[in-house]
C-alpha cells in the first residue's frame, strides 16, 4: 500500500521535472479498492483526469457488471433470441471466446457456477461430472447485430474484465492536456501509462498482509501487471482451504499454483494469463507463456517454489540488515507475526478511503514501529490526532504492491516484531494503535495492549463508525 501526497510541482523524474504527482484512494470500486497516481502539470489537470478515470469505470461497470441494471445482466436474462449489444460488451465476449480457446477451456465465464458448489461441502463425483458438462458448452453466439444467449447457466464476466476496464480508464486520463502519466491500481492489478516508471512489489502469497515483505520489486513503464492467487479468497471445508479459482475442465478448485504475476503491454493479456496460470499449473503455464514472448511472469506453487520467465525484470528485496549481538532480552523471532485486521466502513457506491495510521508503542508509550500511514494531502494529517500529536515523521514512498484481489474495505497489516530500525524487539507488552479520520468527516481510534510471549493468541476489538470490525492475531511457531 502506498503513502500519498498532494499534487505539487515536485521534480519527479528528469523527463517530467515540471510535473507533480496527485494520489487518491477509493473503496468499493469493482468490489475492491482503487488507488490512482496522476502525473500532471497542474492540480487542475490532475483533478480532471481523476474524474475521467472514475467516469469511465462507472460507464463500463454499467455495461459489464453483474448488477441488476447492467447491460450484461439484462442480456444474460434473455434466451434464444439475438439482442443488440454495445461494442464494449461484444469486445469482452469476444475476449472470452478467444481466451477459452487459447487456454484449452481454462478460462470460462461460467466458472462462477462451479465456485458456488464449493462453498460449504465437497461436491460428489456425479455432481462434478454434471457441472463439467454444463459449463463446457457454448453459452452464446455472436452475429452482426447482437448476441444470442444459448444456455441458462450462470455467467459472470470476471477474470480479465477488470483489466479491460483499467486499460480503458487509464487511456481516458492520458487524453487530458497536461497529464504526463497515470497509474491505475484496482485491487492489486496495475496499468501504468505515460512518462512514469512505477516501482511495484510482488506480494508473497504465504504472507499476504498489505505491508508484508514482498518477493521483490520490479520497475514498470507503459505496461500492465496482473496478479491472481488463492490466498485472499476461497472456502474452508472441513478444515481445508479451497481456492476460489476453479478449473472448469474438472469442476474442482485450482491447487498447484498459489500465485501468478504477469507483466505485459496489454492489460487484458496480463489479466488472462495470470488467471490461466493459476488454473493450468506450472508446466502448462510455461508452455502457454511461450506463445507470448513479450510477457514476463513470476509463478509461486503450493510448495513455495518460484518460477520466473527469462525476461522477468531484475528484482530487489531491500531487506534490512539485522544484528542481534549482545542482546540479553528474549526477542521476537522470524517465526512470530502479528496480523492487524480491520474493515473500513462501507458506504453505498464508491467512497474515498479515510486517512489511516497504524503503529506500535511499548510499555513506556514510546513509538516502536510505524506500520502504515495512508493519506493524500499533508494538510489533513492533523486529523490523525494521536499520530500527529507525537510529531511522527511521514516520508513519501512511491512503491506499490501487486497482489490477489481482496474485498472492498478489508485490510490486513503485519507486524514482524521489528522496530523502525529493522531490529527485533524484546518480547513483552506492546500497544497497537489503529486510527482513522475521514476528510471533513468522522474520527475513530482503536488502541489495544497485547502481551507477546511466544504463545499464539488473538483478540477481537470493538468496531465503530469508521472501522466496523478489527482483530489482532498473534502467531508464534
Amino acid at each position: 500500500m502506498i503513502h500519498s501526497i498532494a499534487l505539487s510541482l515536485l521534480s519527479l523524474t528528469p523527463s517530467a521535472s515540471s510535473h507533480g504527482l496527485l494520489t487518491s484512494h477509493f473503496e468499493n470500486v469493482l468490489g475492491t479498492s482503487l488507488d490512482l497516481k496522476i502525473i500532471a502539470s497542474s492540480e487542475a489537470a490532475a483533478s480532471i483526469a481523476e474524474s475521467k478515470v472514475l467516469a469511465e469505470i462507472n460507464r463500463l461497470n454499467d455495461i459489464l457488471s453483474s448488477r441488476e441494471s447492467s447491460e450484461f445482466n439484462v442480456w444474460r436474462s434473455s434466451h434464444g433470441e439475438s439482442i443488440e449489444i454495445s461494442s464494449e460488451l461484444r469486445e469482452v465476449l469476444q475476449h472470452f471466446e478467444e481466451w477459452n480457446l487459447k487456454t484449452d477451456g481454462a478460462l470460462n465465464p461460467a466458472s462462477e457456477h462451479i465456485a458456488k458448489m464449493w462453498t460449504s461441502e465437497i461436491p460428489s463425483t456425479s455432481d462434478l461430472a454434471l457441472a463439467v458438462n454444463e459449463v463446457n458448452q457454448a453459452h452464446w453466439s455472436l452475429d452482426e447485430n447482437g448476441a444470442t444467449r444459448l444456455t441458462e447457466t450462470e455467467l459472470k464476466l470476471h477474470s480479465f474484465t477488470k483489466s479491460y476496464v483499467m486499460e480503458k480508464a487509464a487511456a481516458e486520463a492520458m487524453k487530458e492536456y497536461g497529464v504526463a502519466g497515470v497509474v491505475v491500481n484496482i485491487g492489486g492489478d496495475f496499468v501504468v501509462k505515460g512518462d512514469w516508471t512505477e516501482k511495484i512489489g510482488v506480494s508473497d502469497p504465504r504472507n499476504a498482509g498489505e505491508n508484508a515483505e514482498v518477493l521483490g520489486y520490479i520497475q514498470v513503464n507503459n505496461q500492465a501487471v496482473a496478479t491472481s492467487g488463492d490466498y485472499r479468497r476461497g472456502s474452508d471445508i472441513d478444515g481445508v482451504h479451497y481456492s476460489h479459482i476453479m478449473d472448469p475442465r474438472t469442476a474442482e478448485p485450482a491447487s498447484e499454483v498459489i500465485s501468478a504475476t504477469v507483466a505485459h503491454v496489454d492489460a487484458v493479456t496480463a489479466g488472462a494469463l495470470a488467471t490461466a496460470f493459476n488454473v493450468v499449473g506450472v508446466a502448462a503455464s510455461i508452455d502457454l507463456a511461450a506463445q507470448y514472448p513479450e510477457a514476463s511472469y513470476l509463478i509461486v506453487d503450493k510448495e513455495g517454489a518460484e518460477y520466473r520467465s527469462e525476461n522477468w525484470p531484475a528484482t530487489s528485496t531491500e531487506k534490512s540488515a539485522i544484528s542481534l549481538v549482545n542482546v540479553k532480552e528474549k526477542l521476537w523471532t522470524a517465526g512470530q507475526t502479528l496480523d492487524i485486521n480491520f474493515e473500513l466502513a462501507r458506504f453505498e457506491g464508491r467512497a474515498r478511503r479515510p486517512f489511516v495510521a497504524v503503529w506500535i508503542e511499548d510499555e513506556n508509550h514510546k513509538p516502536v514501529r510505524r506500520i502504515a500511514v495512508w493519506y493524500n494531502k499533508p494538510r489533513w494529517l492533523p486529523d490523525l490526532r494521536s499520530w500527529f500529536a507525537a510529531k511522527r515523521e511521514v516520508e513519501f514512498d512511491a512503491a506499490s504492491v501487486t497482489g490477489a484481489t481482496r474485498g472492498a474495505g478489508q485490510y490486513t497489516l503485519v507486524w514482524d516484531g521489528k522496530n523502525d530500525a529493522g531490529e527485533y524487539v524484546p518480547l513483552g507488552k506492546y500497544t497497537v494503535f489503529i486510527e482513522a479520520a475521514r476528510e471533513h468527516g468522522t474520527y475513530q481510534l482503536i488502541k489495544q495492549e497485547m502481551k507477546f510471549n511466544g504463545k499464539s493468541t488473538s483478540q477481537t476489538l470493538p468496531g465503530g463508525e469508521e472501522m466496523t470490525a478489527a482483530s489482532l492475531v498473534y502467531k508464534a511457531k
